[in-house]
């Protein structure tokens, strides 16, 4: 059983104190080089991988013989533990809130999304070697360096990877009243450009194609893809056009984001969005549409349901009542689930208001979620 909160609380303060925004590069390596080296100390092969043009760091780790990789049929690893190591907080702020303990929740950047989560891995892994429970165990861990921009260089790695795996336990955080995620809606980005005609706002406005009303009418259709009977939504986030009050606009930009909860939604979706440019509206004016829905939605699988059965089971042992929700953000266990991979989410610590600046984590949960993950890995070996 985990009984050491305190250096839970030790390693905690040194990872959320340094800052690792999907931009700073080295400050992600500095996050993959901590958890590589304690985990290379209790035996796995742990290594720095730098994945795509960019270079994001990426850390891998893997423990055990497993199966035969000759054959494609028989999975390499019993489990993947998959995280990320970035933030969405800017470079510098960490100098404005370290890491910090506020009564019974623990604060600061990436204190819920998801650095919490990855220590949780950590120290259930140091646990089961500790307790000799790991020797029968074949594991991967992948923490990845770009999630919150969209795992862009690192998502074949994670496919790749999940593919090789039996189950896939993602670390993003636990839900208020452990609740986990069973799932969650997929999505992507859409950006409509209406391109118009300049000209004088008060002498020729009869000269000009208006970019702006050619967008406002593009938005009010795209609005109407909003449909709570499929779960599918489409929001229209950013607006920009126009740059001086007295000239009739030639550019106007609307970024959408779009979640959809069934998979039969994408087709639909995307062909609407890649048929917009055949229906302007202001003569003369034309729509451009960049994007795609890049993430499939994670849905609940018989496989992952006997997966969220033993979870509930573990916890009803230890005292806790655990359950599982719905959710419309995404995280990489869209991509494993979407593989035919049972994947459950949100096994991190409990915590809420991320990427916030209040975000946090509820302390009593550290050893709850340590000891509840740890007997949830021995029963499935």
């Amino acid at each position: 059983m985990f009984s050491n909160t305190d250096q839970f609380l030790k390693d905690f303060q040194t990872i959320v104190n340094i800052d690792s925004s999907s931009d700073h590069l080295p400050g992600i390596e500095a996050v993959a080089r901590f958890f590589q080296q304690r985990l290379s100390a209790i035996g796995f092969k742990a290594e720095i991988l730098f994945q795509g043009d960019t270079k994001v760091p990426c850390l891998q780790a893997v423990f055990g013989s497993g199966n035969s990789p000759d054959s494609e049929h028989i999975p390499e690893y019993d489990l993947m533990f998959l995280g990320h190591m970035d933030t969405v907080f800017p470079f510098g702020e960490v100098d404005k809130r370290q890491f910090s303990i506020q009564g019974d929740k623990a604060l600061g950047p990436g204190v819920c999304d998801m650095k919490g989560g990855l220590l949780v891995v950590l120290h259930v892994l140091e646990t089961l070697k500790k307790e000799g429970a790991m020797d029968k165990m074949s594991l991967c861990v992948a923490f990845n360096g770009d999630e919150e921009t969209g795992s862009e260089a690192s998502k074949e790695w994670i496919k790749g990877t999940a593919k090789k795996s039996r189950r896939v336990f993602v670390f993003e955080p636990c839900r208020p009243g452990y609740k986990m995620v069973s799932q969650r809606k997929g999505g992507g980005w859409f950006y409509v450009t209406a391109t118009g005609k300049e000209s004088h706002a008060g002498a020729d406005p009869e000269k000009g194609i208006n970019a702006v009303v050619e967008l406002a009418n593009q938005i009010v259709a795209i609005d109407a893809l909003n449909d709570p009977n499929t779960g599918t939504s489409a929001q229209v986030t950013v607006v920009a056009g126009g740059d001086k009050v007295n000239i009739i606009p030639n550019k106007a930009v609307a970024s959408v984001d779009v979640r959809i909860e069934r998979l039969e939604e994408k087709q639909r979706v995307e062909t609407f969005f890649n048929t917009l440019c055949e229906r302007p509206v202001l003569p003369g004016s034309k729509i451009l549409v960049q994007g795609n829905i890049d993430r499939p939605p994670m849905e609940i699988t018989p496989q992952s349901q006997a997966l969220l059965d033993i979870i509930f089971l573990e916890g009803k042992k230890i005292g806790i009542n655990v359950s599982s929700i719905s959710t419309g953000g995404c995280s990489d266990g869209n991509f494993t689930s979407a593989l035919g991979t049972p994947t459950i989410d949100g096994m991190g610590l409990v915590g809420a208001n991320s990427h916030r600046q209040d975000e946090y984590v509820e302390l009593a949960s550290i050893p709850v979620m340590v000891n509840l993950i740890s007997n949830v890995c021995k029963n499935l070996m």
